[in-house]
């Protein structure tokens, strides 16, 4: 009997099911991976903005990792919103303790709406404790100033922010160029070499929980066995699909479509 892959997300809940763990399970389940979620946040959130969090202990979002793990077993995990410095050593520490390897790390700091998402001091922890067991870590533009205090703003900001990122800990760090100006283009460091990902842009206001769903898309690669360069390259083909059929949900940044390949094969558009 085939044993279909298993991946888990510790991350934080939106209610408006367009990021965050809701966005990690839909794009485990549409890349054909068994997803399961450990809890670290609750926002009330929607595309307009979030309206308030509450942060869950440390303690009991270990024991949401330790019951998927001791159980069911997972073969890749995606971090997202850690909200607090306490929940970012917790789950560092279980990641070690439980001798999981193939860990991506989205440093989640800021929503799509500007809301804070990651406390300002949290950010030395994420430096500490959680790349250093990270296989892959997915900073955007904003993300990787703060992680190194470089500006980074154009292509060479971007390499030097990924050498500095890498001597952190994580095997792999992937700078996501979709705030370039211009043609957005994310890089893949491996320690030596550079692998550009070049994607024209679309011309939409609807990318709520792309960090999540391309970070998520990346553990799914890993959970299926594939390599970690190979992961990247699926995880932004299916993004770049994602966002191609951006949902006009609320009133705000709407999500991308998770389901868009499934969709197009039933016949359902609603573009």
């Amino acid at each position: 009997m085939l044993r279909i892959p298993r991946a888990l997300t510790v991350a934080g809940s939106d209610s408006g099911g367009g990021a965050g763990i809701q966005a990690d399970l839909k794009t485990f389940s549409a890349l054909g991976v068994y997803g399961m979620s450990a809890i670290a946040a609750l926002t009330a959130q929607n595309t307009l903005g979030v309206r308030g969090i509450v942060e869950i202990d440390p303690e009991f979002v270990s024991m949401q990792i330790r019951a998927v793990v001791e159980d069911i077993g997972v073969d890749a995990v995606k971090t997202g919103m850690l909200s607090s410095a306490a929940i970012v050593s917790r789950v560092a520490r279980d990641f070690r303790e439980l001798g999981i390897e193939k860990v991506v790390v989205d440093p989640v700091m800021v929503a799509k709406s500007g809301d804070r998402l990651l406390r300002q001091e949290a950010i030395d922890t994420v430096v500490r404790e959680l790349l250093p067991v990270a296989l892959v870590v997915t900073p955007n533009l904003h993300e990787a100033a703060a992680l190194t205090g470089l500006e980074v703003t154009d292509r060479e900001g971007m390499e030097e922010a990924a050498r500095r990122i890498r001597d952190f800990g994580p095997r792999y760090v992937v700078i996501k160029g979709g705030h370039l100006a211009g043609t957005p283009m994310d890089l893949l460091y491996d320690g030596s070499r550079f692998f550009e990902f070049v994607n024209r842009r679309h011309a939409t206001p609807h990318t709520h929980g792309t960090g999540c769903t391309f970070a998520s898309a990346i553990a799914a690669g890993l959970a299926k066995g594939l390599t970690a360069e190979d992961a990247v390259a699926g995880a932004k083909e299916y993004i770049t699909g994602a966002i191609s059929r951006g949902l006009a949900i609320g009133g705000g940044h709407g999500p991308v479509h998770h389901f868009f390949d499934l969709y197009r094969k039933a016949g359902i558009d609603f573009k």
